[in-house]
């Protein structure tokens, strides 16, 4: 697995790590000081936009509790956020990862709180997307430090070039559905992602990933994340409205404000 410095990373190198085993670490993929100002306005976004936002958008664990905010959507509605996905070196890299121009959908924030029980279920990325052809990629970038104790992602290599798994719906808040076959087989192929904050990690949108609970009673797992789609990819309109009713019944089953379905 390619495991590139912001300094001497060679996207060339990268494009073809990626397109081998569907994922890709780039570490300290921000200078410092960008770093740094990245993770101010996310807590200017938590601390002033956040307690606007409907449920579907700012998904809390217990809404009373807000060390229990677990996901935010939708983050290009505020101005600094809708600027940043044109951010030269996100862009750039995307771009040659896809081996197309690529432009960025909104940006997301996840957060795994000290404490939670639950996985993140297998999943492909694109399940969610429905793009055609799958020219569509993850990008995320840890906010903390990552490990197997709290709740470090897990690729199974080469899992895009299989095409999309059977996926079910699931009880996890922000992940609707989940992959029902996955099985030994997948788990033997997983690759730890063990991150440093400032590490980015890549993957494909059809690549297979989960996360398992944090175990820490002390450490969150929060991270940044924008999914760029190439020029070339389109979204087939039958399989997106599928998705969206079925997410929207899941929200509504689950009491989230905001929910619709058609």
């Amino acid at each position: 697995m390619a495991s590139e410095s912001c300094s001497d990373a060679n996207w060339n190198q990268l494009a073809h790590e990626y397109r081998d085993v569907g994922h890709i670490v780039v570490r300290q993929f921000l200078p410092a000081e960008e770093f740094q100002e990245l993770r101010q306005q996310i807590d200017r976004y938590i601390a002033e936009v956040v307690p606007r936002l409907p449920d579907t958008h700012a998904f809390f664990q217990d809404r009373q509790r807000p060390e229990t905010l677990k996901q935010m959507q939708h983050m290009g509605t505020d101005p600094w956020f809708e600027a940043y996905t044109r951010h030269p070196r996100w862009v750039e890299l995307a771009a040659a990862l896809l081996g197309e121009p690529a432009s960025a959908k909104s940006p997301e924030w996840f957060n795994k709180p000290a404490g939670t029980e639950h996985p993140t279920p297998p999943h492909q990325d694109n399940y969610y997307f429905c793009l055609r052809p799958p020219q569509v990629l993850t990008m995320w970038l840890a906010l903390d430090p990552v490990d197997e104790q709290n709740g470090c992602l897990r690729y199974v290599s080469g899992s895009h070039k299989a095409g999309l798994r059977s996926h079910g719906a699931t009880e996890v808040l922000g992940f609707s559905q989940g992959i029902t076959d996955y099985g030994p087989e997948d788990t033997e192929k997983e690759v730890a992602m063990i991150l440093e904050a400032g590490d980015l990690v890549v993957h494909h949108g059809e690549t297979i990933h989960r996360a398992d609970p944090n175990r820490t009673t002390d450490r969150p797992r929060r991270s940044f994340a924008m999914v760029f789609q190439g020029e070339s990819a389109q979204r087939d309109p039958e399989a997106w409205r599928n998705y969206l009713d079925n997410m929207a019944r899941q929200h509504a089953a689950m009491g989230l404000k905001g929910a619709t379905v058609s």
